[in-house]
Order: C-alpha cells, then structure tokens, then sequence
C-alpha cells in the first residue's frame, strides 16, 4: 500500500493529517496556531510481516512575530530493502484580513526545502541463494538529492482550504535504472468546514462540533489521482478536546489483474477506511489511525496502525470566535 509512491518523492501522504497534523503535507501551516506544535508519529503496515512498511516523522512548527511562522520535519520511510531518510525546513508567511482581532481571515504562503537520500540495500541478497542477473548483489546504493514543496492556506471564520505542490522541480535519480522518472511533482488540494454549537468567548466550542474535509491527490508523472472524503466530531472539555472521526480513500486508477491463468482480466480500484480517534489534554495530545484496506488482491489481510504523540506550548490566548481547531486553541 504505497500512496502515489516514487523512488525520489520524499514522505508520503497518509491520513496522519487528520490528528492535528496539516502542517506535515502543507508548508503554509507552519506557525499557524496559536501554539508551537510538536508531532511525533509511527506508522506500520501489516504488522505480522517482517521486513513491514513503517513510517516514523517528528516535526516542529511555531509562529514568529506578528507575520511568519517556521517549521522543521524529519522521518525515516522504510520498506523492506528500501529506506529513504530526509529532512525539511519551512517558512510561511501569513497576512491577515479580519475587520477586527476576532475574525479569521488569513491567507498563508508557504515554501519548504528538503534533502532526502535514498538507499537500496542488497547485501543480503546473495545469501537467498536465487541467481537473478539483473540484481548487483553485496551492495548498498545510495542517491542524495533536494527538493522544494510550496503551498497555500486559507481560513475563513469555519471554512479552510489548503493546496500545496509537493517536489516542485525535477530531480533526475539513477539508483534503482537509467530509465528512472525524474518528475515525480504531486498536487494536493483539501478543504473543509467545521459546523456545530456555538463558540463562547474564548473561542471554545460549547458543544460538539462537525468537520466534514476532503483532500485530492494528483501525481503528474502517473497521472495517478486518490481521493480522501473526511468526517470528524469534536467535543470541548475543561483542559481539552476530545475528537473522532473516519476517513474514506479511493483512487481513480484501477489496477489490472488476473486470478487465475486464463481467467478475463478484470480491474481493481484502492479502497481504504480509516477511524481515527484521538484526545488534547492541557498541552498533551495522543491520537491513532487505523487503516483497513479492500479488495480481491490484497498481499496481507490486516491494515496498518498509526500513533500520533503531540505536544503545544508557548500558546497564546485564542481570540477568533470560530469553529477553527486548527487555528484556535
């Protein structure tokens, strides 16, 4: 289950967005809230396999004076002989709107630079005792290179819109062929809109709230293109937050396939649910994803599991009367 996955294209996109976590696919979310924000995040597919994809990310970002927010992301992505370690930095700036200090009306603009590298290790491969010419064998390959991502938020008292162009110029790696793609540039566009009780004067809900959210995908090398539909509820206690919701993943691209030899060719299409269910409590937040894939060919029957720790702190008061927890704390 590799989302839109290419040799060079850096941390994919997971639903970890969902718990508090947007600045992780969007640059311009970086210093966005009223608090510094830490993420820590782990991710494993099929957890009776060895040798598992899993993913772990650790990002950072935090406003700066009245205008500019920063951000820094590190993850480590492997998957079998494959691996790929990268770090981000970002800048964001955000011009503000509002008639007063209690509308949101904010544009945000975005820019991160990453340096990834890549490595393919084949030194076990001569011990499996299978000959296969097209396999070097004994060696670990390595390919070091950088890219940018750029994007833009906007927040309208309960509405928000994201779009972000992920590794926007083209980067030629040679590690796995010659004939390897050197596009591999991705769009992702979400938006949503938080509906519910009304909000007292701290900008808290007094009841529960509704968040219905989408995000598409695109990836312009493959002109693969996925599709996540988004509900989540949230309730405000004293110190903190409790949130739930579910996600739904397509595709637009079905796969070919055959059950057996001589069999019709049919087509499958990527279907994936994911609950997510999570808590803030004074600065504390925990969160977890679970994600359960369908279809006729599956190579492991169970999904994957995903756990987000996150900490705020140097918070300010929030002031926007909305219904806006990615902004209002």
């Amino acid at each position: 289950m590799v989302p839109l996955a290419q040799a060079q294209e850096g941390m994919a996109v997971y639903t970890d967005y969902l718990t508090d976590n947007y600045y992780l696919i969007h640059p311009s979310m970086a210093g966005a809230a009223h608090c510094a924000k830490v993420r820590l995040t782990a991710q494993r597919q099929w957890a009776d396999q060895s040798d598992a994809p899993s993913l772990q990310t650790l990002s950072f970002n935090t406003r700066v004076g009245e205008q500019s927010g920063v951000g820094a992301i590190l993850f480590n992505d492997k998957n079998g002989y494959h691996s790929q370690i990268g770090a981000k930095l970002t800048y964001a700036h955000h011009l503000n709107f509002s008639r007063s200090d209690y509308d949101l009306n904010q544009l945000s603009l975005g820019l991160s630079v990453g340096m990834f590298q890549t490595t393919l290790d084949e030194t076990e491969f001569l011990d499996s005792g299978v000959v296969d010419p097209g396999v070097r064998g004994g060696v670990e390959l390595k390919d070091q290179y950088f890219n940018f991502d750029v994007g833009a938020s906007y927040h309208y008292l309960d509405f928000y819109a994201h779009l972000t162009v992920k590794n926007l110029i083209a980067q030629k790696a040679d590690l796995y062929t010659d004939m390897e793609s050197d596009n591999s540039r991705r769009y992702l566009l979400s938006a949503g809109y938080v509906f519910g009780n009304t909000y007292d004067y701290l900008g808290r809900s007094s009841g529960v709230t509704w968040e219905p959210s989408f995000m598409f995908q695109y990836a312009e090398e493959t002109q693969e293109k996925k599709l996540d539909v988004n509900m989540k509820m949230y309730k405000d206690f004293d110190n903190g937050q409790f949130y739930a919701g579910i996600s739904y993943r397509t595709t637009f691209d079905g796969a070919e396939y055959r059950m057996n030899v001589g069999d019709d060719v049919s087509k499958q299409y990527y279907h994936a649910v994911s609950p997510i269910i999570g808590i803030r409590y004074k600065n504390l937040m925990i969160g977890y994803t679970y994600t359960h894939h369908f279809g006729d060919i599956q190579f492991e029957k169970g999904g994957f599991h995903q756990l987000t720790l996150g900490f705020n702190f140097l918070c300010k008061d929030s002031v926007y009367r909305c219904n806006c927890p990615s902004v209002n704390f």
